[in-house]
């Protein structure tokens, strides 16, 4: 699943490309893939509506339209959103398509999915509150601090990889980033989230921060089908120190990376530079 740098950075695009756009009409041709309303009221209502901003919450992409409505793309496992050419026949016939957007450049704007996991809803700005009330707090937020951090983790005895899972504890990460932050903090991912120190939870706070930017910066990791809106792949998986690394030699020491599971999640972990043990309070 698209984590929080792949859907930044599409956001990112997006901005470039839509805002100030109308989008003249939307072909539903999968119509599960619109969670609320229905297909026929969801094309009627977009129809028309002007992109006046994009925005980003956990791992949603959000186009904000004209008159209050705001779309919301939930790429699960294969969504992508992809900037197609100017009525041509492969803005058209682009494979798996489920929902498709004319802009009134010509363009269109192509929802893919091959596995049909992805969800949109189109909804009124004033209920997106209500809609991400069980979210956690965004990373990369300023009032994301160290210190927001602990409480977050105050009392919690999970694992700590389980607890970064939790879009409930904090919004947007997921497999990858998580446990690339746990190797630069040097942090066990079974490690409960208690029992980290301070400087543990610093050290964690600001590995977070640093994996989510490079992921962003660098495009966003394709394992899979993960595809930027001019259909090409992203780059961070070079840059990757652990995560499906098994058995290759930790960058810092040399030991080989091991793989466990984490919360039903494949996990990535040194186990020289991430020790089981509790430090010393």
């Amino acid at each position: 699943m698209p984590e929080l740098p792949e859907v930044e950075y599409i956001a990112r695009q997006l901005r470039t490309a839509l805002v100030g756009r109308d989008i003249v009409a939307a072909e539903v041709l999968w119509p599960r893939a619109i969670a609320t309303p229905d297909s026929a009221e969801f094309a009627a209502r977009i129809a028309g509506q002007r992109v006046t901003g994009i925005g980003r919450r956990a791992k949603y992409l959000l186009i904000e339209l004209g008159d209050g409505d705001v779309l919301l793309v939930h790429r699960r496992m294969t969504g992508n959103l992809i900037l197609a050419g100017a009525l041509t026949e492969a803005a058209v016939d682009v494979p798996y398509t489920r929902v498709r957007f004319t802009l009134d450049d010509g363009q269109r704007l192509l929802f893919t999915d091959p596995r049909k996991f992805g969800r949109l809803a189109l909804l009124p700005m004033a209920d997106l509150p209500h809609f991400f009330r069980a979210l956690g707090p965004e990373p990369l937020e300023d009032a994301f601090t160290a210190a927001a951090l602990g409480a977050r983790l105050a009392g919690r005895a999970r694992a700590i990889k389980a607890l970064l899972l939790d879009q409930a504890v904090l919004a947007g990460l997921g497999n990858i980033y998580a446990d690339e932050a746990l190797f630069r903090a040097g942090i066990h991912p079974l490690r409960p989230g208690t029992s980290l120190v301070p400087a543990e939870i610093a050290a964690l706070h600001a590995a977070i921060r640093a994996v989510l930017m490079s992921g962003i910066e660098h495009g966003g990791t394709t394992i899979g089908r993960h595809r930027d809106i001019y259909d090409e792949a992203g780059a961070n998986l070079e840059h990757l120190l652990v995560y499906q690394h098994t058995g290759q030699p930790c960058v810092r020491c040399g030991t080989s990376i091991q793989r466990i599971v984490v919360a039903q999640r494949g996990t990535h972990f040194c186990p020289h530079c991430q020790p089981a043990t509790t430090p010393e309070r």
